[in-house]
């Protein structure tokens, strides 16, 4: 709906030159920090993935309203909206945002040394071990750059552009169509339990033994069933299991299995060094789980910039070496 005369005429005389200094920060900038906001969901979230305060935040978004005489948001103490024109706004400066960072790469060319922060959400063993070297090769060779590292097990976080995420390494099979997922490799995964369970008996000798024992449950993977698979025959049988203990952390299941408190499936990686000091038996070596991809994920945009670009690559380089050793049989 268009605006009454005396009001675009009020708009006209309201807006400042915007070239002048009295906008705080350059057109892009500001462009930036609305999307940012709109994709955060709220200033203070914006102005907390972009390291800034409130009120500078609540002073961009007034600067570009006044240099472009719309209101964009309707805020209330417990909402935000965007209005129809904000809507418009929205749209045209992501086109214009990615247009705008194609085109400073393509002038800076793919060399272009990456800065900034680089926030990446990856699981907790997987974090805290076999990425920290490629991630501290990214760091060493890209000195500008600073890294944000999330670990979590559970894989909900959806929304990755509100919560400021760039990408995430995700273990198991990618299913939202909104992510790209780049395969880095496989995690093969075992059977294993403590001398103890088995109170002096013979190990099971077959898949359907191993319902007898007592099971522990990652509930990121399995809970009330586990699949294995004959290595030789590629024979599949389905294990019931009745889990003591269930826990959506692997460090937890390998410590619950090392306290003798049952059976349970793990990636061979986390298990090996137990394996080979006795601790824990491998059982029913020639049936496996299936093994679970590893990928990194990031969502669908028409420009990556150069700080996602290089971390992908050293991570494709180092995924081979980072589970080098894992397959035990």
């Amino acid at each position: 709906m268009s605006k009454p005369d005396s009001d675009q005429k009020h708009v006209v005389a309201a807006a400042p030159d915007l070239s002048s200094s009295a906008v705080s920060g350059d057109r892009i900038e500001l462009m930036q920090t609305f999307v940012r906001i709109v994709e955060a969901g709220s200033l203070s979230a914006a102005a907390a993935q972009m390291g800034m305060t409130q009120p500078t935040i609540s002073r961009r978004l007034q600067a570009l309203e006044r240099s472009l005489g719309l209101r964009l948001l309707q805020r209330t103490t417990h909402a935000m909206r965007l209005t129809v024109d904000g809507e418009r706004c929205y749209e045209r400066a992501r086109e214009l945002l990615g247009s705008w960072a194609a085109f400073e790469s393509d002038l800076r060319g793919a060399g272009d040394e990456p800065e900034g922060i680089l926030r990446v959400v990856a699981p907790h063993a997987f974090g805290q071990e076999r990425l920290v070297r490629p991630l501290a090769d990214y760091l060493k060779r890209y000195p500008r750059m600073s890294v944000e590292w999330l670990l979590h097990d559970d894989r909900s976080i959806q929304d990755y552009i509100a919560a400021g995420i760039d990408c995430a390494i995700q273990v198991g099979e990618v299913t939202d169509p909104g992510l790209v997922a780049i395969r880095l490799s496989e995690v093969p995964r075992i059977v294993v339990a403590a001398p103890d369970v088995l109170n002096g008996a013979p190990p099971p000798g077959t898949a359907r033994e191993l319902a007898a024992l007592p099971w522990l449950a990652l509930r990121t993977f399995y809970r009330n069933e586990v699949s294995l698979k004959h290595l030789a025959t590629g024979a599949v049988e389905r294990v019931p299991i009745t889990p003591r203990f269930s826990t959506d952390s692997l460090y937890a299941l390998r410590s619950a299995a090392l306290l003798g408190l049952g059976a349970c499936v793990g990636s061979a990686w986390v298990l090996a060094d137990d394996l080979a000091s006795g601790q824990l038996i491998h059982l029913t070596p020639e049936w496996q789980a299936a093994a679970l991809p590893v990928s990194l994920v990031y969502p669908y945009a028409r420009f990556y910039p150069a700080r996602l670009r290089c971390f992908i690559d050293i991570m494709r380089q180092a995924m081979p070496g980072v589970l080098a050793g894992a397959a035990v049989v």
